[in-house]
């Protein structure tokens, strides 16, 4: 594994992501390495539970845009052999004057989200700790998780809302309700820790002492439940989501997702970034919220 780490502690599976130099954002090689991670765990009959954390300051920073946003499109070699994207495809359909293929968009897009989508459909329920910072594409990890505990000053939220992205697991309703899922993606605001938990967004909060001690007494409660427990009661509340329609919602914020980052203000959010660099554009972009990033809605 190049982005995660794992390690089978008795019956507790640790995937940890492991880019902490890049705040551990996604790339292409991190989701295909989480399926087959928790694949493993899944297939491994000594492990009840799954724990998934984060190396360095923060769980997740999202996708890893920085090349991308700027122009730069040396991927590393992190598009998998056979993949539908290609590099200068890809670089052609961020030009505004090319044709944008929104399929070969929505191939790439929809492989990410099902990969993210292994937490949510593995059989071992999956016990998420958020420190430090966790937005954009890294809330797809957290909301995916059955449990989540958040450090009390943790940032989480999906700022991208405000141009250049649509959550593409399309989670938030089902996870917190459709009144308050429009709070947070109408404004691309986002929660702290203390303010998740009152939300429904996580299950608890601990400050950032605290915060390994409290996920470790949750992780280790789950795991003394036999497996077929287990199994069966994430399978059952999982079906409610299903039955809800969650496949086609993910269908639309996949497709969603393409268009938001080929409108209009997704190519000049875009070209300012390739002038003055991503993370300029992104202040640039939140600085007319007087962005702090967090919620100031307490309802």
């Amino acid at each position: 594994m190049d982005t995660l780490q794992i390690e089978h502690d008795g019956p507790v599976a640790r995937i940890t992501l492991n880019r902490p130099e890049r705040g551990n954002a996604i790339t292409f090689a991190m989701g295909r390495e989480l399926a087959a991670a928790v694949e493993r765990a899944d297939l491994d009959p000594a492990v009840h539970v799954i724990a998934l954390a984060g190396n360095g300051p923060g769980f997740c920073a999202g996708y890893d845009l920085v090349a991308y946003a700027e122009g730069r499109h040396d991927r590393d070699g992190d598009v998998p052999a056979g993949s539908p994207v290609d590099p200068d495809r890809t670089r052609a359909n961020h030009d505004p004057a090319a044709v944008w293929d929104p399929v070969v968009d929505f191939q790439m897009m929809r492989r990410n989200a099902e990969n993210f989508m292994s937490l949510f459909r593995a059989d071992k329920p999956v016990v998420c700790k958020v420190h430090g910072f966790c937005v954009a594409g890294g809330t797809d990890l957290a909301l995916c998780s059955d449990l989540l505990v958040i450090e009390d000053d943790a940032k989480i939220g999906y700022p991208p809302a405000r141009v250049w992205g649509v959550p593409t697991t399309a989670l938030w309703a089902h996870r917190i309700g459709i009144m308050r899922a429009k709070r947070l993606l109408l404004t691309g605001d986002c929660l702290n820790g203390r303010e998740a938990v009152e939300w429904g967004l996580a299950t608890e909060h601990a400050p950032a002492d605290q915060l390994d001690e409290r996920f470790e007494a949750l992780v280790q409660r789950v795991a003394r439940v036999p497996i077929n427990q287990l199994v069966m009661h994430k399978r059952l509340v999982n079906q409610t989501v299903h039955a809800q329609g969650l496949f086609g919602t993910q269908t639309l914020g996949v497709l969603f997702d393409g268009i938001a980052r080929h409108s209009p203000e997704g190519y000049a959010f875009q070209q300012r970034a390739g002038e003055a660099g991503f993370k300029a554009a992104v202040h640039e972009r939140d600085a007319p919220f007087g962005d702090t990033g967090r919620s100031t809605f307490k309802g």
